[in-house]
């Protein structure tokens, strides 16, 4: 169990990189810089990361027993940018439980 909220960790801060990344240089090299090739990469990089995200949550949430707030909790903050890193440490100490 400890392994699936470590796999949820590493997934998310990935996904919060990539969401960074599209937010802060792929929008702008489209809408700046006339590259809309950026958001077509980047965005389906993200899109991915997501998805596997999503997987690697429901995981947890499965076999970890996670409550559903704190399981929504760590949801909306995979929405929100700069927010997953502000949660990984809590995550860490979630991982430690069992």
């Amino acid at each position: 169990m400890n392994q699936a909220v470590s796999f949820l960790r590493k997934i998310a801060w990935w996904e919060a990189v990539s969401y960074l990344v599209l937010l802060f240089v792929a929008m702008p090299l489209k809408y700046m810089a006339g590259i809309p090739v950026a958001v077509k990469v980047v965005g389906s990089i993200h899109g991915l990361l997501f998805v596997v995200f999503g997987l690697a949550w429901l995981r947890v949430l499965i076999t970890c027993g996670w409550p559903l707030g704190r399981a929504a909790l760590v949801f909306v903050a995979s929405l929100l940018p700069f927010v997953p890193f502000l949660l990984d440490a809590r995550m860490e100490e979630w991982a430690k439980e069992r």
